[in-house]
């Protein structure tokens, strides 16, 4: 007599601007939910997919060995410039690194091009000392006291977001 194999479950998830898509695969059976996607909590919309299927298919969350997700919600942010306040702090010398042009844009060559906006303006960009070589060793040690220092003026412009 075969010893039957117990199975277990896998759930992938598809956070969209739109729609959450929940897809389990439980040995050769297929179960999926769509859901609105809820943007100010996404996990609301994930767990409401992954209740969907567990339902449908009468499995038990402890059968579920995998999940796996994806979204495409950070793309949307900043295709559509919807993400929160943002600051980033950089080491000395990059504050307008994300402002500077390199030639991996499509029309290198047009000087007429317009280019968007940087996502963080000048004034939400900070500096702080510290230098690392090619291979991570440290030429100069982070200046903690000054990334300390930098609490008052990021609360101070309301920043929700340090990158």
């Amino acid at each position: 007599m075969r010893r039957q194999q117990k199975l277990t479950a896998r759930i992938g998830v598809d956070i969209g601007g739109t729609f959450t898509d929940v897809v389990m695969e439980n040995g050769h059976m297929r179960h999926s939910a769509k859901v609105l996607t809820t943007p100010r909590a996404p996990e609301e919309g994930v767990t409401a997919g992954i209740r969907g299927v567990l339902a449908d298919s009468g499995v038990t969350p402890n059968k579920v060995s995998l999940i796996i997700h994806g979204t495409t919600l950070a793309t949307n942010a900043l295709i559509e410039r919807k993400g929160v306040t943002t600051a980033l702090v950089t080491t000395e010398g990059f504050r307008d690194s994300v402002e500077m042009g390199s030639e991996s844009r499509f029309e290198q060559y047009d000087i007429n091009m317009e280019k968007p906006l940087p996502l963080v303006p000048r004034r939400r960009r900070f500096v702080v000392s510290e230098r690392l070589n090619a291979t991570g060793e440290v030429i100069l040690a982070l200046d903690e006291p000054a990334v300390v220092a930098l609490v008052e003026p990021l609360q101070t412009l309301q920043v929700e977001s340090v990158a």
